[in-house]
This record gives C-alpha cells, sequence and structure tokens, in this order.
C-alpha cells in the first residue's frame, strides 16, 4: 500500500499496489504493520457497510462527538463515489477546511479519516457499496452531523442539488 500525504491534516489517501497476472489482481486491503508506519496507530472495532442502490444518493455531512469520536478507514468496493471531509478540529491550521476524493472500485483507493471531521458522499452510479473501518462502537447519542451546503464552509458538489437523494436527517443537519 502507498500512503499519500493530503492537504488536510493527519488524512491519508492510501493507493493499493496490486500484484497483477492473468487472472486479476491481489491487493492488501488493510495491513496493520503498515497502517502503523504511515501513523495510523487507531484500534479499529467495527466494520460497516453502505449500499446505495442509485446515482446521486448522498450520506452526510455525518460526525461523533466526542468522547465517541471515531476515526475511520473507508474505501468504495462496487461503484464510485465523490468523498468529502471538513475539518472540525479547532486547533487544527486546517480547520473548516474541506476535500474532495474520488473513490471507486476501480480505482481501490482507501481514506484514512481521524477523529474530528465531518464526513460525506455522494454515489457517481447506482448499485454503490463503501466499506468503512471505525475505531470506536456507534453511540447514537453522540450522532452529529453539519448542513452539506452549509455557505460557511462553501464545499462544491458536481450534482445539483435537486438531483441529490438524501434523508430528512441528512438534509436537516444544522450549519456549522
Amino acid at each position: 500500500m502507498r500512503f499519500v500525504e493530503t492537504a488536510l491534516r493527519d488524512v491519508l489517501l492510501i493507493e493499493p499496489q496490486p500484484n497483477v497476472d492473468g487472472r486479476g489482481y491481489f491487493s492488501r486491503a488493510f495491513c496493520q504493520l503498515e497502517c502503523a508506519q504511515a501513523g495510523i496507530t487507531c484500534h479499529f472495532v467495527q466494520d460497516n457497510l453502505s449500499y446505495n442502490e442509485r446515482a446521486g444518493t448522498f450520506r452526510g455531512m455525518h460526525f461523533q462527538k466526542e468522547p465517541y469520536g471515531e476515526d475511520k478507514l473507508l474505501r468504495c468496493i462496487a461503484g464510485g463515489i465523490d468523498d468529502v471531509i471538513v475539518d472540525l478540529r479547532p486547533g487544527s491550521p486546517t480547520y473548516r477546511r474541506w476535500e474532495k476524493y474520488r473513490l471507486t472500485a476501480e480505482n481501490g483507493r482507501a481514506l484514512f479519516i481521524p477523529k474530528g471531521f465531518a464526513h460525506g458522499y455522494v454515489t457517481l452510479c447506482g448499485h454503490t457499496s463503501v466499506y468503512y473501518k471505525v475505531s470506536q462502537f456507534y453511540h447514537p447519542e453522540a450522532a452529529g452531523g453539519i448542513r452539506w451546503d452549509d455557505p460557511a464552509i462553501g464545499i462544491t458538489w458536481d450534482l445539483p442539488p435537486e438531483e441529490m437523494i438524501m434523508s430528512e436527517q441528512d438534509r436537516a443537519w444544522p450549519p456549522l
């Protein structure tokens, strides 16, 4: 695996290094030793899978409030997503900055998101699945989120708002 630093502090884009032959390829999806060498030292306690039937499905901008903040390691295993994260850590030099990453089953990239970030994505095609590891068990009372279109953040989505399929909860998150 190749670990690439991003414009957001502590966020890593992880690119697979597949062994390819006539049958296809073999690639490591997670290696605790390699992750630790790259600075990912959290202990993952739960794996989650999100299936999205239609293109334009939006999920976000979610986070878990302390003391239940969670580190995430996620990848798209079918289809594709535009994944967006926002740094919500007040002391961070990248506080309130956002970045977008295209993760697809084809490119095999993974994204490490440390606790303190809001996270969301929109699907690029139907039948998209996202698989992610988290470092904290889910606590519904700690669930939080920010508006997907908060003008103070200024996220630019590639899909017009009227074409985004989102839950009422995701539509109702407050601005930062």
